[in-house]
């Protein structure tokens, strides 16, 4: 299948492509278990982005409670390497009906978005582990990249101004994986370009949602945040950095 169309938007709207000496470094086959972990630990702190704007933003109470519990088990295995924290059966199981307050009208919009990208991140999540254990990688926890970090510090902080930026930061965040994942198929065995390949088309849709709510949202043009805020993340993706992850910059070291 031919992905330049459903690729053409995500390259317009991210400022700069992946360098070279990234792709360079991350196809190195020494490297795929990190690569591999970072992956999968970033498809959890997606589904966990979504899940705080829906319990800040839309949904009540007992609702936010019960959206929390579906992550539970993820960060369980994440943050104590809980080999037995139950994420293997959580995974089928996300189905309770999450109710949006009825106050805000685009409540409903925001939560049915985020609801449909935890289910399919935490999807993500699992086949990551799965190719993980039929390769013999063994999950061991890693420190994060500075990018995540370094596009919220673009966030203002005063409302709608802070939902309407992180909105745009997932939007962001959303565009640079699908990117990523197309930049990095073609220097990867069969099974895994195959797999990124087959995250495309979601993470193409994540990118669009986000930025289709920040407009939806905001009682102003976001044009100007827009840029601003991809100016930030080409500049996180073009500095040099000092590991190795999925989102990171352009490798300081060079390793034979």
């Amino acid at each position: 299948m031919n992905y330049a169309d459903l690729l053409a938007p995500i390259h317009q709207f991210l400022h700069c492509r992946t360098p070279q000496a990234w792709i360079d470094e991350a196809r190195k086959p020494e490297n795929l278990p990190l690569l591999l972990t970072d992956h999968m630990v970033c498809e959890l702190k997606a589904a966990q982005t979504a899940t705080w704007l829906i319990r800040k933003y839309v949904a009540d109470k007992p609702s936010g409670e019960a959206i929390l519990a579906w992550l539970k088990p993820y960060e369980a295995f994440v943050h104590r390497e809980d080999h037995d924290s139950g994420f293997i059966e959580a995974h089928k199981n996300l189905s309770k009906r999450i109710i949006a307050r009825n106050d805000i009208p685009w409540g409903d919009e925001l939560l049915d978005k985020m609801i449909l990208l935890i289910k399919e991140e935490l999807h993500h999540f699992y086949q990551v582990w799965e190719i993980m254990q039929a390769r013999g990688i063994a999950y061991q926890k890693i420190t994060a990249s500075r990018y995540a970090k370094g596009l919220l510090r673009e966030v203002i902080t005063h409302e709608p101004e802070t939902l309407v930026d992180k909105l745009i930061c997932g939007a962001y965040i959303e565009a640079r994986s699908c990117e990523r994942f197309a930049s990095l198929a073609p220097w990867l065995d069969e099974e895994l370009a195959k797999f990124y390949v087959s995250l495309l088309r979601s993470e193409a849709r994540h990118y669009q949602d986000y930025l289709a709510l920040a407009a939806r949202i905001a009682p102003f043009d976001i044009a100007g945040r827009v840029r601003q805020i991809g100016e930030a993340e080409a500049r996180l993706i073009q500095e040099p950095d000092n590991e190795l992850r999925f989102h990171s910059g352009v490798p300081a070291w060079r390793s034979a």
